[in-house]
């Protein structure tokens, strides 16, 4: 039986009316505090017709948190300020889980009173990092030490706690991009020597442990994770993809998680490009339940992902930016409008909340 992007499905116990998600989207548009403002309800709202909105990458703690006006979920303010986003989406019929991130190694220390960032190891990624002071190189993070992991294991509760008084429908984490659960997760990256490096049932430690946590706040049909199961992405790398992400994978089955979703550019990918072959199909066998795939995805190569079983729904990133209404685009087969890249993270409505929707005929 061949599957449309409009077929509902169940993600957990998430009923979703379309297979178009609406992928993380990092944006820069909180206020003072990492509060979200009035245009993220607007922003979400325009957008809550896509079968499930995964929320913009969103800080567990000011430890985790390196963007300059990305959103938190650690103090009472961000979980005012999310408030009226949550209640926008579900008021226009929609559904919409926040992304819970910790960036890990890629902290500018500006954004902690001048501490190393943390990370798997002591390691650096050398590039340059977005502060409020414009781009800085990224400097040396130090290894967490063993007794720290249960206080970041214990940030991710509070904040998905928080995300549940924000009314959120559930959670992501995000184990993906070269942040924090990736450079544990990732070999080149992970040098410890302790329980949480050295092999593969080490490395994915702490991706089970934080879904674990999760899951202990949420129940697991309303956890999921993402992963990025390919080639370099912003640092981190490893030697042999193919036998760490099946087991990742296989082990987040093992918790009956909602869903997984991956993000797994081509060639040509947008964000960063690899050739290394896709770990997808082997993920789909070690993974029983929903499996979103992610990256660069129009709609041809969407619906032939679906009717040829390696997905059960597509998450689409930029189309979002440039149409808020892509559902009812890809319905009746309208033109998607393009994106304007210089005002991905700008401040303000431009190119956030004035992407215009369909006209009626």
């Amino acid at each position: 039986m061949s599957i449309s992007p409009f077929d509902p499905i169940k993600l957990g116990a998430i009923d979703a009316p379309n297979r178009i998600i609406m992928a993380p989207l990092t944006r820069g548009r909180a206020g003072p505090g990492f509060v979200p403002t009035d245009l993220a309800v607007e922003y979400y709202r325009q957008r809550a017709s896509a079968g499930l909105i995964i929320s913009e990458a969103t800080g567990i703690s000011q430890e985790g948190l390196g963007w300059p006006n990305a959103p938190g979920l650690w103090t009472d303010a961000q979980v005012e300020g999310w408030k009226p986003v949550t209640e926008a989406v579900h008021q226009a019929g929609g559904r919409i889980v926040a992304q819970l991130w910790h960036m890990g190694r890629l902290v500018h220390p500006v954004f902690n009173d001048g501490k190393p960032a943390v990370s798997a190891s002591a390691t650096l990624y050398e590039d340059r990092a977005h502060t409020p002071q414009g781009r800085m190189p990224l400097e040396r993070a130090r290894a967490l030490e063993l007794n720290e992991i249960p206080r970041v294991i214990a940030d991710y509760v509070k904040a998905a706690e928080n995300a549940k008084r924000a009314g959120f429908d559930g959670v992501q984490l995000h184990g993906a991009n070269g942040y924090l659960i990736d450079q544990f997760l990732r070999d080149n990256s992970n040098l410890r020597d302790d329980d949480y490096g050295g092999s593969i049932e080490n490395r994915i430690r702490l991706l089970r442990e934080v879904t674990e946590a999760l899951i202990s706040v949420w129940g697991a049909d309303r956890v999921s994770v993402r992963l990025s199961p390919n080639g370099e992405t912003q640092g981190v790398d490893d030697s042999a993809p193919e036998t760490l992400f099946p087991a990742a994978a296989a082990a987040l089955d093992g918790l009956g998680i909602g869903f997984l979703e991956l993000r797994e550019p081509g060639p040509d990918g947008t964000f960063g490009r690899t050739d290394v072959p896709k770990q997808s199909p082997a993920i789909r066998e070690a993974f029983n339940g929903p499996l979103i795939l992610n990256s660069d995805y129009d709609l041809a190569k969407a619906e032939a992902a679906l009717a040829g079983g390696l997905a059960d729904a597509i998450s689409f990133g930029r189309p979002f930016i440039a149409n808020p209404d892509l559902v009812e685009r890809i319905r009746t087969g309208a033109a998607w409008a393009a994106d304007n890249y210089k005002t991905w993270y700008s401040p303000g409505p431009e190119g956030y909340i004035d992407y215009p929707a369909l006209q009626p005929a």
